[in-house]
């Protein structure tokens, strides 16, 4: 009788060991995987605190920006209810000044005295704007510009240098730098 032989290396390997060497196979497959699990899992978890730290973040600038605005709002309805305010009070002293003025000339005859009241009341009502930052507007003998004045007439005269303002037709106002009202001025231009 002749040998058989057999190259099958698992030919005096019982079933018992043969089920071990599988799952001794399936764990070293299996613990590939989940490292790479495990280093995805650990970025994807880093990301995704950088990503809350930043939507905290984010949020809190929002709701700061959004308070900053809402401050600044009230502090502008804050100044013009009560800048208004502050004019009204000083414009009533005026109102006061007005209310005298008439009682005082129901009876009265003499129109120096009429024009005496009417020019300290005047006085008073101009004081009290000056106070409130109000400025007149120079014009005559002043060199026309147009940021301040408002050439509705020009006059051809040697009389006078070119663009100076011969004389104001109505007052101009402004406040610090801001014109409320330009002048009304007739200005002086080169006579033929």
């Amino acid at each position: 009788m002749s040998k058989h032989h057999s190259n099958n290396p698992f030919k005096n390997t019982s079933s018992e060991d043969f089920d071990k060497i599988k799952e001794e196979q399936e764990q070293k497959t299996d613990d590939q995987p989940v490292q790479e699990d495990e280093s995805d899992n650990k970025s994807s978890n880093e990301l995704q605190e950088k990503y809350d730290a930043l939507n905290q973040q984010y949020i809190r600038l929002a709701a700061d920006f959004d308070n900053y605005r809402k401050r600044q709002e009230q502090e502008r309805e804050h100044l013009l209810k009560y800048g208004t305010e502050n004019a009204l009070k000083k414009l009533i002293e005026v109102l006061d000044n007005f209310e005298r003025g008439k009682k005082a000339l129901e009876k009265v005859e003499d129109c120096q005295q009429v024009k005496d009241s009417f020019d300290l009341v005047h006085k008073q009502t101009m004081e009290t704007l000056a106070k409130l930052g109000l400025e007149i507007i120079e014009t005559e003998g002043q060199t026309f510009d147009p940021n301040f004045h408002d050439a509705v007439m020009q006059t051809p005269t040697n009389d006078y240098p070119e663009h100076t303002i011969i004389n104001e037709l109505q007052k101009g106002y402004k406040m610090g730098d801001k014109v409320l009202r330009p002048a009304l001025v007739n200005v002086a231009t080169e006579a033929s």
